[in-house]
């Protein structure tokens, strides 16, 4: 049933076939077989062992494990046993990777109350929450946790953080008063308590509306379901990579094999070529190398106060051409800070230097009295408005501690959502005063006079528009505005609510959640950076407007909108118009995924940022999900792939940096890695081509693919950024990795080091087929130890800074081919001729720096 905000008391209980005194015992089972348990439900999850199988389900894994079954064949058992190691790891790195994805819902399910107390039969009873169903009278008082959806029915000074559902930590006021509005935001269903919500203060009787799935709540978990997690622009490059790379060596292993045939090699010797092409081809520490490099780049970005859950998050940050940005808390400082007062006519804001006026002084300490906040060192207890206001007396050289003691609360009337005020009595100058604080328009209206430079004059017409015109200014800044009064009594007496009638009007201040010093010039290094930042919020669209054109990101051009207007958008009107909005106000979870598929269809990248559990569908949705790691709820963290730790905004923009410098120097080690294996692949095509002996085992490409390969791309990935990171414009998630340039330079350098292998092979020939096997393999591999310092960039190593990992690299990777070499204990498993002596390593290492040379000297004649 849709709109039970409209409805009154009755007939909202006539709806649900319900009364005051509850459901009897029989209509709750019946209900519950209808409607069925209030749990949230959870679709059928893949087992361990499927996961398992699904890593295998790659065609450049299958090619693989052809490959080792035909080395199993053919005698090669340790080339068999070697990739089949590999293979069996990154399954199981795989699988453990996908069911740590798998927690959000099962934090969702955790914030569900246990207990809930109803009344069925007449009787009050605390029943288990599950059993709950529509038409229950559930109720609430402080501290409870609402157990579901529901309509208020009787409300005593009801406050309810909904702050998990809106975003916006500020306590509701809750009435029972039907709403006559056709479309009403969550956050302004001021008769509504949704599950999960936390009662703060006062107590209801509510009509139980909505269970289970069919609760907001349970609309999140709906979309969380259905929310697919977007693959960053390197999975697709890498996955779009794999698939080509496995045709082509399809393609050129048949080719081989066919032409080993038709030489007229025997079936073992032709499917030898074809398993070395294949084992050379394919470069089996490329995941590995990109994993580590992404974190890699985890590591530096958890120092910055960025924590990343998925590692192809990090990546995919360098991307990012929108950011979708949540306003309280992330873009301002989540604190309600004084702004402006007004009072004895006059102003004062914060940019003005502050002075001890009377006045101002006065007000304040009014304003700290009837007030039932307190701040306990930096802890603020209490309504954020009412905490603010205590720091402001504070910060004036006031405080409240001793104003209370000093004097004394005597009577009170603890605020009420009706009638928009709270007074308090205290013994004060002599005489009983009654402090009055509330909304202006209310407050105003049962004034009758002023206080003006110490005197109490009659408000006048003119007065009263000063007040107002005062109040909707500090209003249309998005400013929050309380008014505050007075009323002399001649007595301690309890107090009535004809009591606040005939005050004296004190003055008005006004407050804001203000910016963080840091969000402006963070917003101007995302535009510098190409970004666009949009805010969205559940707060009020002139709030949201005021704090988003105060940082940068509302300008001439763009516009805001509330939920309500985007309610009445299509999906494809929204795409059209998605460019011109900056602000986003009074927003629901179902805005936040259209807001983010908008963008995401017109070919962005879009991160979104969120802390409540009505964000977690488009964290989940977003390229890049990024949750708050101080007010963040555990349902958002776990969608999210990233995690701020200081929930500030300018840390995006520092990881983007990161991001663009990971996904560079991850492609700078597939560079190295694939023109090494180009190498090989060229090598042995022309050995099989001209009917020459095999220039490499099985075992060899390994040891070079996974040992002294990866020790430089590794290093590779431990390159520090240029510093002109954002001032480049976000890549083209569409630009897969092997691009026209990439291509020229893979062929041009892996052809140059196919070159000198094949000359290391010709000279190890002139003694025997062992020794020109060895020639290859060891020149092959210092020739790709040497390429390392090629690929650390595309400049001259002359013109970039040191990286000791480099040097490291290269010299262990020597060490450990002169272990292989050198050692004969090695040389039956590796294929090495024992007559190698130290003449012939000479020539492999020079043989071996050739390409290095001729690649850094064209560099350095080009200036680069």
């Amino acid at each position: 049933m849709e709109k039970q905000w409209k409805m009154s008391k009755d007939e909202i209980l006539s709806a649900y076939e319900s009364t005051m005194k509850g459901l009897c015992e029989a209509e709750v089972k019946k209900r519950l077989e209808t409607y069925g348990y209030n749990k949230l439900q959870e679709q059928k999850r893949k087992g361990v062992l499927r996961v398992f199988a699904e890593q295998f389900a790659d065609l450049l894994v299958v090619i693989l494990v052809i490959a080792a079954v035909i080395s199993a064949l053919t005698g090669g058992l340790e080339g068999t046993m070697v990739i089949i190691a590999v293979l069996i790891l990154n399954a199981i790195l795989g699988t453990v990777q996908h069911f740590k994805a798998q927690k959000s819902l099962d934090s969702l399910r955790a914030m569900a109350a246990p207990n809930a107390r109803v009344i069925r039969g007449g009787e009050k009873v605390e029943v288990p929450a599950a059993e709950l169903v529509p038409g229950d009278i559930l109720l609430l008082e402080a501290g409870d946790v609402a157990a579901a959806d529901g309509r208020i029915l009787e409300n005593f000074s009801l406050q309810v953080s909904e702050s998990a559902l809106t975003g916006e930590s500020e306590n509701v006021n809750k009435s029972d008063v039907a709403i006559d509005e056709e479309e009403l935001p969550l956050g302004d269903r001021l008769n509504m308590v949704y599950s999960s919500s936390l009662v703060s203060y006062g107590r209801a009787t509510v009509l139980v509306t909505g269970t289970g799935m069919h609760t907001e709540i349970g609309k999140i978990a709906d979309m969380m379901e259905s929310a697919q997690e977007k693959a960053t622009p390197l999975q697709r490059s890498l996955d779009d990579f794999s698939k080509k790379l496995s045709i082509i060596i399809i393609v050129i292993c048949a080719v081989v094999f066919g032409l080993g045939m038709w030489r007229g090699m025997s079936l073992g010797d032709a499917l030898m070529f074809a398993v070395a092409l294949a084992v050379a081809a394919i470069p089996e520490a490329l995941s590995s190398i990109v994993t580590i490099g992404l974190a890699i780049g985890t590591q530096k970005m958890a120092k910055e106060n960025a924590i990343i859950k998925n590692l192809r998050a990090v990546e995919g940050l360098g991307c990012v051409s929108v950011i979708c940005s949540d306003k309280t808390g992330t873009l301002t400082q989540n604190r309600m800070t004084v702004q402006k007062v007004y009072v004895n006519g006059k102003y004062w804001d914060e940019e003005r230097t502050i002075q001890k006026e009377e006045n101002i002084m006065n007000l304040a300490e009014e304003s700290s009295l009837c007030n039932d906040g307190s701040l306990n060192g930096e802890t603020a207890v209490g309504d954020p408005t009412e905490t603010a206001l205590l720091s402001f007396f504070r910060t004036i050289g006031g405080n409240e501690k001793e104003s209370r003691e000093k004097f004394p609360r005597l009577q009170e009337i603890p605020f009420d959502s009706d009638r928009k005020l709270m007074s308090t009595l205290h013994e004060r100058n002599g005489r009983f005063e009654m402090l009055v604080k509330g909304a202006p328009d209310v407050l105003l209206a049962r004034c009758s006079s002023i206080l003006l430079d110490g005197a109490e004059i009659s408000i006048t017409e003119e007065v009263r528009k000063n007040i107002l015109d005062q109040n909707y200014g500090f209003s249309s800044q998005g400013l929050r505005v309380l008014a505050f009064a007075k009323k002399i009594l001649h007595e301690n007496r309890p107090l009535t609510l004809e009591d606040e009638n005939d005050l004296i009007f004190m003055g008005l201040i006004a407050m804001m959640d203000p910016p963080r010093e840091e969000s402006a010039a963070a917003v101007a290094d995302c535009k510098k950076a190409g970004i666009r930042p949009v805010m969205i919020t559940g707060d009020h669209k002139i709030t949201a407007s005021a704090i988003a054109k105060k940082i940068g990101i509302l300008e001439d051009g763009y516009r805001a909108v509330e939920g309500a207007e985007l309610e009445k958008m299509s999906d494809e009107q929204l795409k059209k118009e998605v460019g011109e909005i900056s602000v986003y106000a009074r927003v629901s979870p179902e805005h936040k995924i259209r807001i983010v598929r908008a963008w995401q269809e017109n070919g962005h990248v879009a991160a979104m940022t969120g802390d409540g559990v009505n964000d977690a569908p488009a964290l989940k949705q977003a390229d890049i999900g990024i949750a708050m790691g101080i007010t963040g709820t555990e349902v958002s963290k776990d969608a999210a792939s990233m995690i701020l730790t200081d929930d500030n905004f300018a840390t995006i923009i520092k990881s983007v940096a990161n991001g663009r410098n990971v996904y560079t120097n991850i492609k700078n080690s597939i560079q190295f890695l694939l023109s090494g294996n180009l190498a090989g692949i060229l090598v042995v095509m022309f050995t099989s081509l001209l009917g020459l002996p095999l220039p490499f085992t099985a075992v060899q490409l390994l040891f070079i693919n996974l040992l002294t390969d990866s020790l430089p791309a590794l290093a590779i990935n431990m390159e520090k950024s240029t510093g002109d990171l954002l001032k480049q414009k976000p890549r083209d998630p569409k630009e897969g990795i092997l691009t026209a340039d990439f291509m020229k330079t893979l062929v041009l350098q892996g052809g140059l080091i196919a070159v000198v292998t094949v000359a290391a092979f010709y000279t190890g020939l002139q003694v025997n087929d062992g020794m020109a096997c060895t020639m290859a393999f060891a020149t092959l591999c210092m020739a790709r130890l040497f390429h390392g310092f090629n690929c650390r960039s595309s400049r001259s190593v002359f013109r970039i800074p040191s990286n000791p990992f480099s040097v490291g690299a290269f010299v262990i990777g020597t060490i450990l081919l002169l272990v292989v070499l050198f050692i004969p204990a090695l040389h039956s498993l590796f294929n090495i001729d024992d007559a190698i002596l130290g003449m012939d390593i000479a020539k492999i290492i020079g043989f071996a720096f050739i390409p290095t040379f001729l690649i850094q000297f064209v560099r350095v004649l080009r200036k680069r």
